[in-house]
């Protein structure tokens, strides 16, 4: 509830500003009020500032409502100053039209700016504190004529915060690592276990450089095997407190996008002497496992390594062997595969989320333009890799957690809490209309239950929508010195220790534990800053995440903009009183047929049901349908697809 001064007048509440359609949103720190407020009340207040907002004092009766009318009264901290869109000329006034579609306002340019009409450039805000006026912006950076690949791809790496390029400076730092590298594997070679002369396999995709992870293996008797998770030893480059620490973790997280990928690490880093490439030495931190033909770990052992990898496997080639279409490296392989069943069949036993999302991978010409769209193959050889990853991040985190007692604040986590149950009890009455009853007891819902539904749903025309319906229920994986497990995955201890080329918490999870592998404890203010850094992040991950989430929605939509006036198998994938939301069955791609266009009736919400209704003919329109759709318009700069129902 909204306390009251003494005074009577609402007090100050301090938060995050969310922008949602033409509304802000800001919630207090136990969620239980949530503040709306009117573009006319933002008071130039921009999506994920910091805000102090206060109650209109007409709402003080509704005090006891969840949500409640306010106005931004400051702004104590800016998220963003640097946005990027495309150049408008209008009456000879220069303005922008941003990229960021929670920018709720045009970005004025000052007339002797040198740029042209329909030019995406870089923009910075400086001060803007009259909300009666669109805000100035000063010219960064020019990107060159929106639609070309070049432009789109740096608009998209700009937006989200990160840089395609590295200062001379970190290069230099990089280079120098590169020069001494002959002589650091010679005076570590005597320090570490050998693995040099075990089977030693790197298993990545196709076009990948950056081989972060590798798998040696033994047989030790018929029902005896050893399997070592080698992981490149980045911290044993990446010492804290150097310009290369500060750049890797400011960037938090390398980013994967269609045509290219943003490296955290300069290449001569992550492509060259941390990557395991094979027929060369290279330094690794591993997690070594004794285990039965069961999966039944006899023995663990976690430190140093030095590795020669043998064998650098694509996913395809390595899973040509499954299917006994080559014989390389067939003993291991299969013996790694069974093993890894065994691994994730308890890994499911013990209520591990099924989850299989679609991915799209794309084929471009050489000016970046998409010439074909398929999904990406899930196959066992993907599985293999997964399952033994996973099990070197959840031991690495239980031995830790048993060095310190369990102590918090002594370790990174990666954490994922229970769902929101009021969330789920949403989900309940979503799924209803599908003829699913999700089962709830004592308001808790177990990940069996989740596993049950999700399995009812495989190979029907409803898997998609439910997924996606009940991974929105989810929290947030997230980072913290706070363990408290991770739901989805059923582990009680879990952390990421097997991508430190690509992840910062992986290279900090790499030098806390070397500090616990000599019984010694990490100093408290290295364990304040590692805090701090993981917060960092963890944001740094959502942006990313939202980064190729750009790219692919923007590929998807060039590709069919080619495709104007062809008519498409869809699924109805969201439902409001606007009209259908459609996924192209092929090409994943999102697209919505507005309500004039679904015929000559006039059609009603019916909100229980999850359908659109026509009042004259009883026509439906109902979630998860499979429906003809014929595409009349596709905008790269809106990222949109619009539809009709094809006659």
């Amino acid at each position: 509830m909204t306390t009251i001064n003494k005074k009577g007048s609402p007090d100050i509440i301090t938060g995050t500003l969310k922008i949602g359609g033409k509304k802000g949103f800001v919630n207090t720190d136990n969620d239980q009020i949530t503040y709306i407020i009117d573009t006319t009340d933002l008071n130039t207040a921009l999506n994920n500032d910091t805000v102090e907002v206060v109650e209109y004092p007409l709402s003080l009766i509704k005090s006891r409502d969840k949500e409640i009318p306010g106005r931004v009264i400051k702004v104590l901290k800016r998220a963003k100053t640097r946005f990027v869109g495309i150049v408008r000329i209008k009456d000879g006034q220069k303005y922008i039209e941003p990229d960021d579609r929670k920018m709720y306002t045009p970005i004025q340019l000052a007339a002797a700016d040198e740029c042209s009409e329909g030019e995406k450039i870089v923009v910075e805000i400086n001060n803007w504190t009259d909300s009666s006026k669109e805000p100035v912006g000063q010219i960064i950076k020019h990107l060159g004529q929106h639609g070309d690949n070049e432009t789109e791809m740096q608009a998209i790496i700009i937006e989200q915060g990160f840089d395609a390029e590295f200062p001379p400076n970190i290069l230099d730092e990089a280079e120098k690592l590169v020069q001494s590298f002959p002589e650091e594997i010679k005076q570590e070679a005597n320090k570490r276990r050998d693995f040099r002369n075990i089977t030693t396999l790197t298993i990545d995709p196709a076009d990948a450089k950056d081989f972060d992870d590798a798998l040696s293996f033994q047989k030790i008797d018929n029902d005896l095997f050893e399997v070592g998770v080698h992981i490149a030893d980045v911290s044993h480059y990446i010492r804290p407190g150097t310009e290369l620490d500060k750049e890797a973790a400011k960037r938090g997280t390398s980013i994967y996008l269609v045509d290219r990928t943003i490296p955290m690490l300069p290449e001569a880093l992550s492509n060259n002497i941390c990557s395991l490439r094979p027929d060369e030495d290279r330094l690794a931190f591993a997690a070594v496992f004794t285990m039965d033909k069961n999966g039944t770990i006899k023995k663990e052992w976690y430190g140093k390594t030095i590795i020669r990898s043998d064998r650098r496997f694509a996913y395809e080639e390595a899973q040509a062997v499954l299917d006994g279409k080559s014989k390389e490296y067939a003993e291991e392989l299969t013996t790694l595969n069974n093993l890894a069943y065994r691994l994730r069949e308890k890994k499911m036993a013990n209520g591990a989320i099924a989850f299989e999302s679609s991915e799209v991978k794309f084929e471009l010409d050489s000016d970046g333009r998409p010439i074909k769209i398929t999904l990406k193959e899930r196959t066992d050889i993907h599985k293999m890799i997964e399952d033994f990853m996973l099990l070197a991040n959840k031991k690495v985190a239980e031995y830790v957690s048993k060095k310190t007692k369990h102590q918090a604040h002594q370790f990174v986590y990666r954490i994922h809490d229970l769902p929101d149950m009021e969330k789920i009890n949403e989900l309940k009455t979503f799924l209803r209309p599908f003829g699913f009853d999700l089962q709830i007891a004592n308001n808790h819902i177990s990940q069996k239950e989740f596993n049950r539904i999700l399995a009812k749903t495989e190979n029907t025309t409803h898997e998609t929508i439910v997924h996606r319906a009940a991974i929105r229920t989810m929290a947030k994986a997230i980072y913290s010195t706070t363990n408290i497990g991770h739901w989805g995955l059923a582990f009680e201890y879990y952390t990421h220790f097997t991508s430190p080329i690509r992840r910062y918490p992986d290279l900090l999870v790499h030098r806390l534990l070397e500090i616990y592998l000599k019984d010694e404890r990490p100093k408290q203010a290295m364990i304040n800053q590692i805090a701090a850094e993981i917060i960092h992040s963890t944001d740094m991950e959502i942006k990313a995440t939202e980064a190729e989430r750009e790219s692919i929605k923007l590929k998807q939509v060039e590709f069919m903009q080619d495709q104007i006036g062809e008519v498409f198998d869809g699924a109805i994938s969201g439902i409001t009183k606007w009209g259908l939301f459609v996924e192209e069955v092929k090409t994943k791609a999102d697209g919505m047929v507005h309500i004039s266009r679904l015929g000559s009736d006039f059609f009603e919400l019916d909100e229980k049901n999850y359908r659109l209704v026509g009042q004259k003919t009883g026509q439906a329109f109902s979630l998860g349908d499979t429906i003809k759709v014929k595409l009349i318009g596709a905008d790269p700069i809106r990222r949109t697809l619009d539809f009709e129902i094809a006659k």
